[in-house]
């Protein structure tokens, strides 16, 4: 979709959180690969961690980040499968004033061109919680880039058309 170059870029700030019981810092090959594509792209990393898959855990980790002023946005990586370990829908939609249904929907359509039908076993999910967006993405490095070049990359672009993420954020906690 068009970038419009006469409007301002205006980053936004934005929080990664790896959901992993097997991965530290070091081996978080997926929150890496996110970490470089929305530098590259002119936002700001504003904080990153590491959670295990535990609903509670995850739920604190997230209010803790939606309170923040820092923070706009907040991607997720992992725990977006069917396993019993998986857990990271059930946290955001615990957190989630609404949910954005379209953006697990044209992640899971973008991702069968690469994957086929194993999309299906995705339950990668977007919503908006006290102003801040979260989206969750699955934790494979390609489901990280198919998410960033596919979706985040126009939609947390100020300058998008017809329209994008970042024009709303200034009405998201209206009434």
């Amino acid at each position: 979709m068009p970038i419009d170059e006469s409007r301002t870029f205006r980053p936004v700030n934005i929080a990664v959180l790896t959901v992993s019981d097997t991965r530290g810092l070091a081996e978080d090959r997926s929150g890496d690969t996110l970490v470089a594509r929305l530098t590259a792209a002119g936002h700001v990393l504003a904080d990153r961690a590491i959670e295990r898959d535990d609903v509670d855990t995850i739920v604190v980790r997230l209010r803790g980040w939606i309170a923040s002023a820092t923070i706009d946005v907040i991607v997720t990586t992992g725990g977006t499968g069917v396993t019993g370990r998986d857990v990271t829908p059930e946290a955001v939609e615990r957190v989630a004033d609404k949910m954005i249904p379209g953006f697990g929907e044209l992640f899971r359509w973008l991702s069968y061109a690469k994957i086929g039908t194993s999309t299906v076993q995705s339950r990668a999910c977007a919503a908006v919680a006290g102003g801040t967006y979260i989206f969750a993405l699955p934790g494979s490095t390609g489901a990280v880039k198919d998410g960033w070049d596919g979706i985040l990359q126009d939609q947390l672009d100020s300058r998008h058309r017809p329209c994008n993420f970042v024009e709303l954020m200034p009405r998201l906690m209206e009434r």
